[in-house]
């Protein structure tokens, strides 16, 4: 019983240790980038990284980190973690464009527009900002329906039915929107290209030739894993991407967002 009172203490004051450092070496990395001392700020914030105490800030800084670096793959694959965190950080959005635009990466080559707006709509909010929308629209339209069967004026009586309908129409475009980001969250299906270029094959082996190769990546292409096989003891994965082309791409080729 002592043995394990003690060793519960050593685990609370261990952790209470790593809490109270960690703000020092994040204000130490702060400290050294502005120095300009972006290796010694890098493996600070990723030595943080690697405790599972991570922010939408902390790798926002990493992503700024890795650009001042020059390597553009990663400061968009940290950059994109942070929006995964929090859809709503601007300063990483705006960023992950600028390094995007720098490195000519236009991801979005033959897809939809209206897809591509679409997508970059839902992804402005987390999963619980949908949630909330959902629901206050359903609060909405229950309001409406009492508002349509209650009074007597005609007007009032317009303004219910056609108020339901609108929220219910949002009611339901909310929680796909809400399902999708979370789905995305979970399953962390989309990866970052991280070879330059990756050349990716017709199937789950490397190309012999030329005619088994089905198009080249550039590294920061942003891709979306549908599949996974392990071929002679190297992991494929089948990915799509935003224009629907699909291929298969080694694991070691790619950093899962």
């Amino acid at each position: 019983m002592i043995r394990r009172i003690f060793l519960f203490l050593t685990m609370a004051v261990m952790s209470v240790a790593v809490l109270m450092a960690a703000p020092a070496a994040l204000d130490k990395a702060a400290q050294d980038y502005n120095q300009e001392l972006y290796n010694q700020a890098l493996n600070a914030y990723l030595a943080q990284a690697k405790t599972g105490e991570v922010s939408a800030d902390l790798y926002y800084n990493i992503g700024n980190t890795y650009y001042r670096l020059k390597d553009n793959a990663h400061a968009i694959l940290y950059y994109e973690r942070a929006l995964l965190l929090d859809p709503g950080h601007s300063d990483a959005r705006y960023n992950l464009d600028f390094v995007r635009t720098r490195a000519n990466i236009d991801e979005d080559q033959g897809a939809n527009i209206f897809s591509i707006w679409i997508e970059a709509a839902v992804s402005r909010l987390s999963s619980n900002a949908w949630a909330v929308i959902a629901l206050v629209s359903f609060l909405l339209m229950l309001a409406a329906i009492a508002a349509y069967i209650f009074l007597d004026a005609v007007a009032w009586r317009k303004v219910g039915f056609f108020g339901a309908i609108v929220a219910l129409v949002v009611t339901i475009a909310s929680l796909v929107c809400a399902w999708h980001m979370h789905d995305r969250a979970l399953n962390h299906r989309q990866a970052i290209v991280m070879a330059n270029p990756a050349a990716l094959s017709t199937s789950p082996r490397t190309p012999k030739d030329k005619s088994e190769v089905a198009f080249e990546l550039a590294a920061g292409f942003k891709v979306t894993i549908t599949d996974k096989v392990t071929t002679a003891g190297t992991v494929w994965y089948h990915i799509e991407t935003a224009s629907r082309r699909q291929a298969w791409i080694t694991a070691q080729n790619v950093e899962i967002i």
